[in-house]
């Protein structure tokens, strides 16, 4: 077998790498005899390189076995996730995951921290005073097949290659890699145990893909991985030119959830959690129609069902239920500047990116993996690209 410094070298120079010299490569990192410098020169080699087809094949494949794999096998409804490829604002998994449980489906919700400039989902709950995001696999399990969703972090048993992996791109400029983004996605979802997955991949200047065509084949990429072992994969593309809704930062965006949970209108984000929703219910025939879909999901968020089951999962998980009835028990920054407008005019840009990174400058995200956050830090915008501003009107608040 090759030595960790000579796979290095073949990736860095382009050359492809066999399934014995991944598996072993990923193996001694997975176990601890490969260090943090030498996986971070790998990634940087896969960055640049990229994996084809067999090299990818073999590297999820690792991460994936790396720990369980759950088995839900004995629940007759859809057991179903959702993931974002990550974006500024993106709260639609807080809202969307109680909305599916009341429709339906099991949900089996393992999510990730932030990373780069955009947020993590497991960051925004525990700004819920309480709630836990570390349960045990058993009482996870407990909680999907009793209660029909329960949202977590990676366990030491799911996928554990992965979570040392997520950390160390995160701070070495290897994010943004569809490889690396794709085989951390799927074999987390894959080992959950679900028969279907909905995709949500944002484009543009606050997502990883900029474009159109690299979200397509990123998009590709992790459907093709999901069906070949036999998940059912539905792909939305949603627009990350400007920030989802009005709220930036942890606490910011459970208020925003628990508005869309409560049945409110938020642009962008009320609209998105919908169609989630009735493409999943689509896809097993849970409706004959995606319109038809809609209807019974949006009457789920304005009947209050879908609130009912947040507060109660919140409370499974250790959280205070009453700061779900009222959000003005979540922290937030006492500090808080409003920035307005100079004359009169049109919004015609909010920059995702610049917004992403600005929140993480504030404590609201990692710069290293030992970072702590700060959940009260964060923006909330009172004008949305198109609106009209008078000078002296204020444009968003930044609490900090």
């Amino acid at each position: 077998m090759k030595s960790f410094y000579d796979i290095i070298a073949a990736k860095r120079d382009g050359k492809i790498l066999s399934e014995k010299e991944i598996s072993h490569f990923l193996g001694s990192y997975l176990e601890g005899s490969l260090k943090d410098y030498q996986m971070a020169a790998m990634l940087m080699a896969v960055f640049i390189n990229k994996l084809n087809e067999d090299e990818l094949k073999s590297w999820v494949e690792n991460m994936l076995h790396s720990g369980d794999i759950l088995d839900f096998s004995d629940i007759e409804a859809p057991v179903v996730d959702k993931h974002s490829t990550g974006g500024v604002g993106d709260k639609i998994s807080i809202p969307l995951a109680p909305l599916l449980a009341v429709l339906g489906f099991h949900v089996p919700m393992i999510s990730g921290r932030g990373l780069g400039h955009t947020g993590g989902t497991l960051d925004k709950l525990e700004s819920i005073p309480g709630f836990s995001v570390n349960l045990s696999i058993e009482k996870f399990k407990k909680m999907v097949r009793e209660n029909g969703l329960s949202l977590i972090g990676q366990t030491p048993e799911i996928a554990p290659l992965d979570k040392k992996l997520y950390a160390l791109r995160d701070v070495t400029g290897t994010v943004e890699s569809i490889p690396l983004i794709a085989s951390s996605i799927m074999s987390k979802k894959m080992a959950e145990g679900i028969r279907g997955l909905i995709l949500d991949v944002k484009v543009g200047k606050g997502a990883f893909m900029k474009n159109i065509n690299m979200a397509e084949e990123l998009a590709e990429t992790m459907k093709n991985i999901g069906e070949n072992l036999g998940v059912k994969v539905n792909v939305l593309f949603t627009d990350m030119n400007e920030p989802l809704g009005y709220c930036v930062g942890n606490s910011l965006e459970i208020i925003e959830s628990v508005r869309v949970l409560r049945g409110e209108q938020i642009p962008q984000v009320t609209e998105l959690v919908i169609e989630m929703a009735a493409t999943l219910m689509l896809s097993f025939n849970l409706t004959d129609s995606l319109d038809e879909g809609r209807k019974k999901a949006a009457e789920k968020l304005k009947n209050g069902s879908a609130f009912d089951k947040f507060k109660e999962i919140v409370e499974l998980q250790g959280g205070d239920p009453t700061a779900i009835d009222n959000t003005e028990k979540l922290p937030l920054c006492k500090k808080r500047i409003g920035i307005k407008a100079e004359k009169h005019g049109i919004i015609k840009e909010i920059n995702a990116l610049s917004f992403g990174k600005a929140l993480v400058s504030l404590g609201g995200g990692r710069v290293t993996k030992e970072d702590t956050i700060d959940p009260g830090t964060g923006c909330f915008f009172h004008k949305k690209i198109g609106e009209k501003v008078n000078p002296g009107d204020i444009i968003y608040d930044i609490y900090y």
